[in-house]
C-alpha cells in the first residue's frame, strides 16, 4: 500500500514573493503570541516533575497522589481540547484566544496557596482545561493565517516554544531549588510571570479570516485578509464553503483517515516522551546514573535541539522525512536502554539522549499536521480531539510509569515504550500526507486526495 501523498503543485509566483514590512510584523508577532502559550504550557508541565520529591514530603504523597498530580494537567488537557477546539469553532478563535490564558495566570497565582494534594490536583487539572483549549486555538488560528512556503516552520516554532518552556521550568527550578532552597509552591507559581505578559500581548489579535468567510462573513473576512495577508493566500480562500462545526464530520468518510492518523500519530510521539521526562531523574537514578536531576536537565537541553532541527528542516524536506524514520531511532534508542540496562550509566545515558533527539524530531509534527489536514469548520475541533487522545496515553503513562518501574523494572518498561514508538512508525507509514508547499486548501482535503 503506498503511503497518501497530496501532489504538490507547481510553485507559485506569489508563493516566493516577500511579505511586505507590515505584513511581515504581524505574522510574527502572532507567531510570537501564540508561542508565548505555548512556552507557558510547557513551563506549567515541566516543573512538576522537579519539585515531586520535596512535594512528596511536604504533604505527605501515596504513589497514587504522586500519579494523580503527575497526570492532572494532562487529564485537564484530555477535556479541555476538544471542548475548547469546538468552542473556537462555533464562536471563533478570537475571543477564546484571550479566555484561556486568563485562565492561565488564575491558575499560576493559586499555586502559590497550596495547603493540601487535592488542592493542587484541582488547580493543574484547570490549568489543563487552558493548556487543551490553547492547542486547539493557537494552532489553527496560525495555519490560517500563514502562508504555504512558512506555514511548516512557524507551526514548527510552537514546539520549539513548548520545550524552551519546558527546559526553562525545569532550569529555573533546579537553580532555585539547589541554590536558594526555594519552596516548591513559588517554583510552580512562577508560570505566573510569562502568563500576565502573554496576556496582555495577546490583546487585539484579530479574528480569522477563514473562519469568518466559514460562517458567512465574507466582506468581514475579506477585509481583515486584505489587512494581514498576501494576494496568493486571499486567493486560497476563495474556495472556503460556509459549513456548520461538527464533531461528527471528523468520523466522516471523508476525514476518518485523517483523525486516526493524528490520533495515533501524536500519542505514539508523547506517551513515551510524558512518562520518561515527568520521571527522568527517578529513571536516570535506578539506571545508575548518579545525578539525576542533571542528567534530565541535559535531555531536555537535547530536546530543545531537536525542535530547533525539525523547525528549519520541515520546509526543506518537508514532512514525512520527520515524521518517520526518527520514530523508528526513538524506538531503537528505548529497545537498548530496555536491553543495556545493567551496562554503563554512559551507555544508558546516551541512548536517552538519542531517544531525545529523535522524539522532538517527529514530536514538532505535532504542531504542523493538526492545524494542516482539517478544514476550516472543524479545524479546531480535530485539534481538540487529536490533543485529547494524545493526553489518553500521555496521562496514563505519567500514572503508570512510578508503578510499572517499582513492579516490572526499567528494562521492560523501557520495551513498552519502544513498542509504542514503532506502532507510530508503521501508521505513520501509511498514513502521513506530504503537505509541503501547498495551501490550506490543498493540505485540508481528504488524505490521499487533491483538493478541487
Amino acid at each position: 500500500m503506498n503511503p497518501p501523498v497530496n501532489p504538490a503543485p507547481a510553485a507559485a509566483p506569489e508563493l516566493q514573493a516577500v511579505l511586505d514590512p507590515q505584513k511581515k510584523r504581524f505574522l510574527y508577532k502572532l507567531t510570537a503570541v501564540i508561542s508565548g502559550g505555548m512556552f507557558i504550557d510547557g513551563f506549567i508541565l515541566g516543573g512538576i516533575g522537579l519539585v515531586m520529591p520535596t512535594m512528596t514530603e511536604d504533604l505527605g504523597l501515596s504513589l497514587t497522589w504522586q500519579g494523580l498530580i503527575g497526570a492532572s494537567a494532562l487529564i485537564g488537557i484530555f477535556l479541555g481540547g476538544p471542548l475548547g477546539g469546538y468552542l473556537a469553532d462555533k464562536v471563533g478563535r478570537k475571543p477564546m484566544f484571550v479566555v484561556d490564558l486568563a485562565i492561565f495566570l488564575v491558575g499560576s497565582a493559586a499555586q502559590f496557596f497550596v495547603a493540601e494534594a487535592w488542592h493542587l490536583f484541582v488547580i493543574r487539572l484547570l490549568m489543563g482545561l487552558a493548556i487543551g483549549a490553547d492547542y486547539a486555538i493557537g494552532w489553527p488560528l496560525l495555519a490560517e493565517f500563514s502562508p504555504a512556503r512558512l506555514r511548516g516552520k512557524l507551526l514548527a516554532a510552537q514546539e520549539v516554544a513548548w520545550y524552551i518552556g519546558y527546559l526553562g521550568s525545569y532550569a529555573l527550578g533546579y537553580f532555585m531549588a539547589s541554590t536558594i532552597d526555594a519552596d516548591w509552591r513559588i517554583i510552580l507559581g512562577m508560570s505566573t510571570v510569562p502568563s500576565l505578559i502573554v496576556f496582555l500581548l495577546r490583546l487585539g489579535t484579530p479574528e480569522s479570516p477563514r473562519w469568518l468567510i466559514s460562517k458567512g462573513r465574507v466582506d468581514e473576512g475579506m477585509a481583515i485578509a486584505r489587512e494581514y495577508m498576501e494576494d496568493g493566500d486571499i486567493r486560497d480562500m476563495e474556495s472556503e464553503k460556509r459549513q456548520p462545526t461538527s464533531f461528527r464530520r471528523l468520523f466522516s468518510h471523508e476525514y476518518r483517515k485523517s483523525t486516526i492518523f493524528i490520533c495515533m500519530f501524536w500519542f505514539c510521539n508523547v506517551t513515551p516522551y510524558f512518562a520518561i521526562a515527568t520521571f527522568a531523574p527517578i529513571v536516570l537514578e535506578s539506571l545508575g546514573v548518579e545525578d539525576g536531576l542533571s542528567g534530565a536537565l541535559l535531555l531536555n537541553g537535547v530536546v530543545v535541539a531537536g525542535a530547533v532541527a525539525a523547525m528549519f528542516l520541515i520546509e526543506r524536506v518537508g514532512r514525512r522525512l520527520l515524521a518517520i524514520p526518527p520514530m523508528w531511532t526513538s524506538a531503537v534508542a528505548l529497545v537498548a536502554i530496555g536491553l543495556l540496562a545493567d551496562v554503563s550509566p554512559l551507555v544508558i545515558l546516551v541512548c536517552f539522549v538519542t531517544f531525545s533527539f529523535a522524539n522532538a524530531l517527529s514530536t514538532a509534527l505535532t504542531g504542523v499536521y493538526p492545524g494542516e489536514i482539517f478544514p476550516t469548520e472543524i479545524r479546531g475541533a480535530g485539534v481538540g480531539f487529536a490533543t485529547a487522545f494524545s493526553r489518553i496515553g500521555a496521562a496514563a503513562g505519567t500514572f503508570i510509569l512510578p508503578i510499572s518501574v517499582n513492579g516490572l523494572g526499567v528494562g521492560a518498561t523501557m520495551l513498552i515504550a519502544a513498542g509504542i514508538c514503532v506502532v507510530g512508525a508503521v501508521i505513520s507509514h501509511y498514513l502521513a500526507p506530504e503537505t509541503k508547499g501547498l495551501s490550506l486548501n490543498e493540505t485540508s482535503a481528504p488524505l490521499g486526495k487533491a483538493a478541487g
